[in-house]
Protein backbone atom coordinates (compact mmCIF):
# COMPACT_ATOMS: atom_id res chain seq x y z
CA UNK A 1 0.00 0.00 0.00
CA UNK A 2 1.24 3.55 -0.40
CA UNK A 3 1.04 6.25 1.84
CA UNK A 4 1.45 9.88 0.10
CA UNK A 5 3.37 11.95 3.14
CA UNK A 6 2.29 15.49 3.31
CA UNK A 7 5.05 16.47 5.08
CA UNK A 8 8.77 15.80 4.72
CA UNK A 9 8.76 12.83 7.42
CA UNK A 10 6.47 10.74 9.34
CA UNK A 11 7.18 8.75 12.93
CA UNK A 12 6.59 5.44 13.31
CA UNK A 13 4.38 5.82 16.08
CA UNK A 14 2.59 8.08 13.70
CA UNK A 15 2.23 5.87 10.77
CA UNK A 16 1.05 3.01 12.95
CA UNK A 17 -1.68 5.54 14.01
CA UNK A 18 -2.78 6.16 10.06
CA UNK A 19 -2.53 2.54 9.22
CA UNK A 20 -5.05 1.88 11.94
CA UNK A 21 -2.61 -0.67 13.49
CA UNK A 22 -3.59 2.00 17.07
CA UNK A 23 -6.26 4.02 18.16
CA UNK A 24 -3.95 6.81 20.03
CA UNK A 25 -0.37 7.92 20.34
CA UNK A 26 0.02 6.17 23.72
CA UNK A 27 -0.43 2.77 22.33
CA UNK A 28 2.99 2.97 20.00
CA UNK A 29 4.50 2.49 22.45
CA UNK A 30 3.95 -1.08 23.57
CA UNK A 31 2.66 -1.49 19.87
CA UNK A 32 6.05 -1.22 18.50
CA UNK A 33 7.25 -4.05 20.86
CA UNK A 34 4.17 -6.32 20.21
CA UNK A 35 4.40 -6.06 16.54
CA UNK A 36 6.53 -7.57 13.54
CA UNK A 37 8.12 -4.28 11.88
CA UNK A 38 11.15 -3.91 9.57
CA UNK A 39 11.99 -0.41 8.27
CA UNK A 40 13.65 -0.74 4.97
CA UNK A 41 14.43 -4.63 5.78
CA UNK A 42 15.84 -4.16 9.57
CA UNK A 43 13.86 -4.70 12.33
CA UNK A 44 12.54 -1.80 14.17
CA UNK A 45 11.25 -1.25 17.77
CA UNK A 46 11.67 2.56 18.29
CA UNK A 47 8.66 4.34 17.66
CA UNK A 48 10.38 7.72 17.47
CA UNK A 49 11.84 6.26 13.97
CA UNK A 50 11.65 8.91 11.23
CA UNK A 51 10.43 7.63 8.08
CA UNK A 52 10.27 9.28 4.69
CA UNK A 53 9.41 8.99 1.50
CA UNK A 54 11.19 6.19 -0.18
CA UNK A 55 11.02 3.68 3.05
CA UNK A 56 9.15 0.69 2.77
CA UNK A 57 7.67 -0.40 5.97
CA UNK A 58 6.86 -3.88 6.84
CA UNK A 59 3.80 -4.02 9.71
CA UNK A 60 3.00 -7.65 10.30
CA UNK A 61 3.48 -8.94 6.90
CA UNK A 62 1.58 -5.92 5.43
CA UNK A 63 4.26 -3.49 3.15
CA UNK A 64 3.54 0.10 3.69
CA UNK A 65 5.67 2.68 0.50
CA UNK A 66 5.96 6.47 1.48
CA UNK A 67 6.12 8.62 -1.42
Amino acid sequence: MKIELNKEMITLGQLLKVCDFISSGGEAKSAVKELSIQVNGEKENRRGRKLYSGDVIVIENQTFELE
